[in-house]
């Protein structure tokens, strides 16, 4: 990933990519915002990793593990995870999720968490009415759309985009933890089971890479070599390589969000999690948006901000590789505003920080509906 991203990155720096340009004397200003907003968010620095927990809320993961005995705490935490990461892709601007016990009403990647842990209390991914706090095959077999509507409060005022292409993740899903040899006891966190059994520490690549084999079929196939199913893989004319790996780029966003939103549940299970910085930065439309909006990434053609563009189209695909390389220059800039070190401060305390929240915030400044300066026509499966 690193390796291709950073191809195409060199290509824009030589002016030969076709949909933007680069800035990267924009970085410095960039990192200072950054390492304000972080500093605002985490006066003590004291940052976690950029993970789907920390969207749940405090009080609700707290009140979730009261609920649950502590031995199938850590499980319970990895199925619930893996399955809100699932359904995490861009909620478009307009629907919002009531949180009755609460009373607050939470918009777009948080309002998604806090409905799919709702649902995970109420038994919704699981087919055993004793143990509500679980995700199985069965269960998740039998959502449908009508299903996930109701649990996520969409209505016509209260639209939700992309719900067929989260029910097709979620059959997915169902049948990899029933077909599939990684999941033992056709759950989620049957993953974490296969991972201990290797014996010692676990490097995060490694969660990645068992990932990607075990939820390969999941994705839709818009992509294949050699007959597997690429996922979050596209082409791109800068992208190098060689024989039948020339000209891909992977990505894998959704993926490598799942891996750095699992470390937490499997430290929980016991297990040591090493080489953090293994991972890249997540292409997706806030670190990529923050990019443009500050100036480091600007389009070539201004009609580019004016209409929605395909999430497989080539501009979309170039903005993606170009924020993942441009995160990674990024890094150390932020890290030098806040007087960290790469040890003490990975990639992934950056994007949690960090990136991620200053797009938001200048997304929202300049925008009313706070969308990210490319509106990317979302079918719920990438993003």
């Amino acid at each position: 990933m690193r390796t291709r991203c950073n191809r195409i990155l060199e290509g824009a720096l030589r002016g030969d990519t076709e949909h933007f340009t680069v800035a990267l004397d924009r970085l410095p200003a960039v990192a200072q915002e950054v390492a304000r907003v972080t500093r605002e968010r985490y006066p003590d620095l004291d940052i976690p990793l950029h993970a789907r927990i920390g969207h749940f809320g405090d009080s609700r993961v707290q009140a979730l593990r009261a609920a649950v005995p502590p031995e199938r705490w850590a499980a319970a935490a990895f199925d619930l995870v893996l399955v809100s990461v699932l359904l995490d892709a861009g909620a478009g601007p307009r629907w919002r999720f009531d949180d009755a016990p609460t009373g607050e009403s939470i918009g777009r990647s948080e309002g998604l968490a806090v409905a799919s842990l709702r649902a995970f209390e109420a038994g919704v991914f699981s087919a055993d009415p004793e143990d509500p706090f679980r995700v199985d095959a069965e269960a998740l077999a039998s959502v449908d759309a009508t299903a996930l509507e109701r649990a996520f409060g969409v209505r016509d005022d209260n639209p939700l985009v992309g719900v067929e292409g989260r029910v097709s993740l979620l059959h997915g899903l169902a049948a990899a933890l029933r077909d599939g040899p990684w999941f033992d006891g056709a759950r989620p966190s049957g993953l974490a089971t296969s991972l201990a059994a290797r014996g010692g520490p676990v490097s995060a690549a490694a969660v990645l890479e068992a990932l990607l084999h075990a939820l390969a079929d999941i994705w839709p196939s818009r992509h294949t070599l050699q007959g597997h199913n690429l996922g979050d893989v596209w082409r791109h004319p800068l992208a190098g390589g060689d024989g039948d790996t020339a000209g891909w780029v992977p990505l894998h966003k959704l993926s490598q969000w799942l891996t750095y939103s699992l470390i937490e549940p499997l430290q929980w299970s016991g297990l040591t999690i090493t080489d953090l910085d293994g991972l890249t930065g997540l292409a997706e439309y806030r670190n990529g948006g923050l990019m443009v909006d500050l100036g480091v990434l600007a389009p070539r053609d201004p009609d580019v901000l004016s209409r929605a563009q395909a999430p497989d189209g080539p501009v979309v695909i170039e903005w993606r590789a170009l924020t993942v390389a441009l995160l990674d220059r990024l890094a150390p800039h932020v890290r030098e505003a806040l007087g960290k070190t790469p040890g003490d401060f990975p990639l992934g305390c950056v994007l949690e920080g960090g990136t991620w929240a200053t797009g938001r915030r200048v997304a929202r400044a300049r925008r009313p509906d706070g969308a990210p300066p490319i509106r990317i026509a979302s079918d719920g499966t990438l993003f």
